[in-house]
């Protein structure tokens, strides 16, 4: 195993650990992973691609319940993703011999969806499996926009800008007739309270006290005179004691009690003149008792319709002249609205054409890149356009491919196989690290991308792939054994069968035993020649 190389990169997010329970012919699987490029060998059958299906479910891939082991309860993947400032994510996946599977982030329950986004920037999956970027429209615009350099920020900040205007035009009402019967309504119910001239918030409590002393007043004015009579009348109360006063006065053993009755005296004429007054201020009013009446009428009718209590119908009010002024305003605030509108569309416009221009322009370069770099990946007679459709900006881009001569260039993911497709996303991925080293994903996946090739092709892609783990932490399942040979580390999967039943394990080859595992790809067997050519591939690899 040679040294792990450092990354060039300032974000990296790469796999690190892989744990497998139980999936398929693995029972258990414990493998570390370094940066750069490592290579995956072994016999066919062996289990290779049982860890790149393990990967997958870890991104969020389709799991199936045939995947868990026989006679297991279930199957489990755990991942541990490093990034370059040190967080670590560990991502997990559960799958029940019965039932749905189960995904972690960090051993808190998620959904597969998260487990994706979670790894969004973290893996890519290349070969004859389903989690690939390139197929999707939106990876491929993006891969020729990272070609060309392509500015959209200017074109995302005129489309948000335009939101914005579009969103406070939506608050000034809707078509003519809407905002016409909104006004109408605002204005009836504005006219409404300003009649009701409501300003205190406590009125329907003051009303109440007010009603219940007209609508007792008979009652309350013979109450008081019936008072008045029995306090103030000869042979009255205040005559009673005035009389017991006159017994004790001047005599000392009652000191205290005459000067108590005194002050009772003076308290009983104040309570006699308060009495006289207010039954004197009761004034029965029948016509200010049907005005009080119909006042707590007209404010439960107000809370009813503008809501519980004064305070909520007096914010009503303000609101909702608030509103009409927005709505009697409208033809000039949205003059205005359009004004800026139109500005922003035009502008929204020219930015749109630089950006679908730059994509034209870059469409053809990047097709040409790729192409060449395919002629050195045993594809010698591959085809490849980048197609951009639509309007300005261009959003329509979409990559066409055709294996051979005379075939009619057909969208990617229609008419690669699984071999090409690979081949053709890693000719894509070194034309982008060459042109701007920006890497949206750090481990890369590549599985048959071998596949029917040999000799100086087999070398091209050994040294591809290489060059592409000087940039990224780059798997690849490979029975090539140029490609091995080409690899920073070395990792043999194997099998073996106890008592009827198949088990899979993965081991780093230290550098004697990855001869004799290049010399058996080479040749089949280890022998004295296949292990003498194994070492000059050895060496001959870049390092």
């Amino acid at each position: 195993m040679r040294n792990s190389v450092t990354l060039d990169c300032h974000n990296c997010n790469v796999l690190t650990e892989l744990h497998i329970e139980n999936l398929g012919v693995i029972e258990r699987l414990e493998l570390t992973l370094s940066t750069g490029l490592t290579a995956l060998t072994g016999e066919t059958g062996a289990g290779k691609t049982m860890l790149v299906e393990a990967i997958e479910l870890l991104v969020g891939g389709r799991a199936n319940n045939a995947m868990v082991r026989q006679g297991a309860a279930e199957a489990r993947v755990d991942g541990r993703f490093i990034a370059a400032d040190g967080t670590e994510t560990i991502l997990s996946r559960v799958i029940p011999a019965e039932g749905r599977s189960r995904a972690y982030v960090n051993g808190r329950l998620a959904t597969a969806t998260l487990l994706t986004e979670s790894a969004a920037n973290s893996v890519d999956l290349h070969g004859q499996h389903a989690h690939q970027d390139l197929l999707s429209i939106s990876a491929q615009r993006a891969a020729l926009d990272e070609y060309g350099k392509v500015d959209l920020d200017p074109l995302r900040s005129a489309r948000g800008r335009l939101a914005e205007i579009d969103a406070a035009s939506a608050t000034l009402g809707g078509d003519a007739r809407a905002r016409a019967r909104e006004i109408d309504l605002l204005r009836y119910q504005i006219a409404e309270l300003d009649a009701a001239n409501v300003v205190e918030a406590r009125e329907d409590l003051l009303l109440d006290a007010e009603e219940s002393l007209l609508a007792d007043a008979v009652a309350h004015r013979e109450a008081g005179a019936t008072a008045y009579a029995l306090l103030a009348d000869d042979d009255g109360a205040r005559d009673f004691l005035a009389q017991a006063l006159l017994s004790l006065d001047g005599r000392r053993p009652f000191t205290t009690q005459a000067e108590g009755l005194r002050g009772v005296l003076a308290e009983v004429d104040d309570l006699i003149a308060e009495v006289r007054d207010i039954s004197e201020s009761i004034d029965e009013s029948p016509d200010r008792l049907a005005e009080l009446r119909e006042r707590r009428q007209l404010m439960n009718d107000l809370q009813r319709k503008y809501g519980d209590g004064l305070s909520a119908v007096m914010a009503f009010h303000a609101e909702a002249e608030d509103r009409l002024r927005q709505l009697e305003s409208f033809d000039e605030r949205s003059a205005v609205l359009d004004a800026q509108r139109q500005s922003l569309l035009a502008e929204e416009r020219a930015v749109a054409e630089a950006v679908g221009s730059a994509r034209r322009a870059a469409a053809p370069k990047l097709a040409a890149a790729v192409q060449k770099r395919l002629r050195t990946l045993a594809m010698p007679n591959a085809a490849v356009a980048v197609e951009v459709d639509g309007d300005n900006p261009g959003d329509r881009v979409q990559f066409l491919f055709a294996a051979n001569p005379g075939s009619p260039l057909l969208p990617l993911t229609r008419v690669a196989s699984g071999g090409e497709l690979a081949r053709t996303m890693l000719a894509l991925r070194l034309v982008l690290s060459a042109a701007s080293g920006i890497r949206a994903n750090e481990t890369l996946v590549f599985d048959e991308v071998d596949a029917g090739i040999g000799g100086e092709a087999a070398q091209s892609i050994g040294d591809a792939l290489a060059a592409l783990g000087r940039h990224h932490q780059v798997l690849v399942v490979t029975h090539l054994a140029q490609v091995a040979a080409a690899a920073d580390t070395h990792v043999s999967v194997s099998k073996k069968i106890e008592n009827g039943a198949t088990f899979a394990t993965a081991q780093h080859l230290p550098a004697d035993e990855r001869v004799d595992e290049i010399a058996r790809m080479l040749s089949g067997s280890a022998t004295h020649s296949a292990r003498e050519h194994a070492r000059e591939l050895l060496a001959e690899s870049p390092l």
